[in-house]
């Protein structure tokens, strides 16, 4: 019994004994408590380990305080706020935008029905007045070489002015591709001024003169033009000069009379021309050559050819030796 009780004292003194051990490790750790105030000898003794008001002090003296990373932070996405970021180029939809913005200026101007118009309008027109001079220059320089619009330079500019201010000075109208046709009788002189046979686009006559379609269907009424129209919407397409004393009224009676006659039809029509050895009109020696059977060659085999030995190594295998047997 007495072994036993000094074997079990001795368990517990070594099991005290690494419990202080790694309370002291994990003290000196975290921080050194702050020196306790002498007291004399007759004073309290000094405590042994930290309070619970001094650990969470320490804690949380010790523990970082998170930042806000987000829009408003200070550093949302790694980078300080208001630094540029130069993944990508700035400004790049500036050539696109201008492009853009030159069809609306020409629409613009089309409206406008051949009135001349400053840059100043057409910026405040795109609303584009508050734009950097870099761009607006561009937009001008844009403008004078388009092939629809037609720039008017200034004549009343002075010799002693800034010559880099020239781009703002001038005119722009809308240069048709038409021009000058704008009403029924400038119609008819283009079209009598024209010396081939082919007809006016009339996409191409809109584009000077947008209401078009009632003066020329008046005029083909008139038989003063030629006028080809779409089958689906019977809209104008194209237009032809026409001559007015070529057209004469056919009574009505004759009419009816043409309509009452017994017209034979066409295949009759062929069979008697074909039966007096003439060649019918109508007939296509094209269609004849298309409508004849195709005559179905036979496919000749191909021969077999053999290629070039290869295996010249193996001729003394290959090579037949069966006269020398005895």
């Amino acid at each position: 019994m007495a072994y036993l009780d000094r074997q079990q004292r001795d368990s517990l003194a070594s099991s005290l004994t690494s419990a202080a051990s790694k309370v002291s490790v994990k003290r000196s750790q975290t921080s050194a408590p702050s020196p306790l105030p002498s007291f004399g000898s007759g004073g309290p003794p000094a405590s042994p380990s930290p309070s619970v008001a001094s650990t969470t002090s320490v804690t949380a003296a010790t523990t970082p305080v998170k930042k806000k990373n987000g829009p408003g932070g200070p550093n949302y996405n790694g980078l300080p706020v208001g630094a540029a970021i130069y993944s990508q180029p700035e400004n790049t939809g500036v050539g696109t935008a201008i492009g853009t913005n030159i069809v609306y200026a020409l629409d613009y101007l089309k409206q406008q029905g051949g009135k001349p118009a400053s840059l100043t309008v057409v910026l405040g027109h795109l609303n584009m007045h508050r734009e950097s001079e870099a761009v607006q220059k561009q937009i001008s320089e844009r403008m004078r070489h388009h092939p629809r619009i037609l720039w008017r330079p200034d004549t009343t500019t002075s010799p002693d002015s800034n010559v880099d201010d020239n781009w703002k000075t001038g005119t722009y109208e809308h240069k048709p591709v038409i021009p000058n046709v704008k009403d029924r009788t400038a119609l008819l002189q283009y079209l009598q001024r024209r010396t081939d046979a082919q007809g006016v686009n009339v996409k191409d006559l809109k584009d000077g003169w947008p209401d078009c379609e009632s003066a020329l269907a008046a005029l083909e009424h008139e038989h003063k033009v030629l006028v080809v129209r779409t089958k689906k919407d019977n809209h104008p397409r194209m237009v032809w000069q026409n001559d007015p004393s070529l057209c004469f009224a056919v009574e009505p009676e004759f009419q009816s009379l043409w309509h009452r006659a017994v017209v034979p039809s066409v295949e009759d029509i062929v069979g008697k021309l074909t039966a007096a050895g003439q060649k019918p009109t109508s007939e296509d020696p094209r269609l004849r050559a298309m409508n004849q059977p195709k005559e179905k060659k036979a496919k000749k085999r191909a021969q077999r050819r053999t290629g070039k030995s290869t295996n010249t190594h193996m001729e003394h295998l290959l090579k037949d030796y069966s006269a020398l047997k005895r």
